[in-house]
């Protein structure tokens, strides 16, 4: 097994950008791991103090076969400084573990995503794998697939990121006209096309729902953990795109996954269970209802 590189992107975020490094050099296979740390410029003057602190920091990282730092001389943003590393990597590498600078890892994260790249590395329908699992009420299978992609710990190869479709209005015209605007918001349980609207208004800045709608239209899977490997400790308030909130956070799982041979298909009992905790933290019945019935009228 040939380790994949690490791309880990960080911004002006000191003490979690800390957490996150000290939580992955615990990994098994960190200190045979490339990693490369991706710095974004600051956007303004109020952030460049606070970028200098993490840049000064990242130059201190050891415990990993090597440790590449790209420091940005321009912002590019939180979108753009993710698809162009990734692109940068993974064309060098023809695959990547990617981390944010708000996601604790367990000690097992990196054997997990190294053993499943490998494992699926030829598997086509395939597209990507994932760390982080919704913290669901019922037991979830030890590894399964779901349609789409994630963004709390993810890796993929070469030939699933060349399939990344970067104009989102592209995306949202197929997946009306596709009729398929109900189950890309996992059947109205989440806001997704709202996400993706907004992108292409420019109000957010948001690479990640480009990625899953881009999987979600290729009918492509990813696999996930029945356990979560990731935490993600960045929404007390300054993550980019998430308000204030613990309802995501999760323990993490600390012992091995198990890779089994499983039907390379979507797995619906945690596809539901995973759309009941949705529902939970969403709008009540009669909103959702409502909301469906837009579907219907082509949105």
């Amino acid at each position: 097994m040939t380790l994949s590189p690490i791309c880990l992107f960080v911004y002006k975020r000191y003490d979690l950008t800390v957490k996150t490094v000290t939580s992955l050099k615990e990994n098994l296979y960190a200190n045979e791991s490339d990693l490369f740390v991706f710095s974004d410029a600051p956007k303004n003057d109020k952030d460049k103090y606070l970028v200098s602190e993490v840049r000064k920091y990242i130059k201190s990282i050891d415990g990993f076969k090597s440790v590449k730092i790209i420091e940005k001389e321009n912002n590019l943003g939180l979108a753009e400084s993710i698809i162009s590393g990734v692109t940068e990597v993974i064309d060098q590498y023809g695959k990547v573990i990617v981390l944010e600078d708000d996601l604790l890892t367990s000690k097992y994260f990196l054997k997990y995503m190294n053993e499943a790249l490998d494992k699926y590395e030829n598997e086509n329908n395939v597209i990507s794998i994932h760390g982080y699992v919704y913290p669901v009420k019922n037991k979830l299978p030890e590894t399964f697939f779901l349609k789409g992609t994630d963004c709390w710990g993810w890796a993929t190869w070469k030939r699933a990121w060349d399939t990344f479709e970067k104009n989102g209005k592209k995306l949202l015209d197929e997946i009306i006209e596709k009729k398929l605007a109900y189950g890309f918001d996992h059947n109205g349980t989440t806001n997704n096309i709202k996400m993706l609207k907004r992108q292409i208004k420019g109000e957010v800045d948001s690479w990640a729902i480009r990625w899953h709608a881009s999987a979600f239209l290729q009918n492509r899977l990813t696999l996930y953990p029945g356990k979560s490997l990731i935490n993600n400790i960045g929404m007390g308030g300054e993550s980019t795109h998430l308000k204030k909130t613990n309802i995501y956070e999760t323990d993490i799982y600390n012992k091995p996954i198990e890779l089994k041979d499983i039907p390379i298909e979507e797995n619906l009992y945690a596809k539901k269970e995973i759309e009941k905790f949705f529902t939970s933290i969403k709008p009540n019945f009669i909103k959702r209802y409502y909301k469906k019935f837009k579907y219907s009228l082509g949105m």
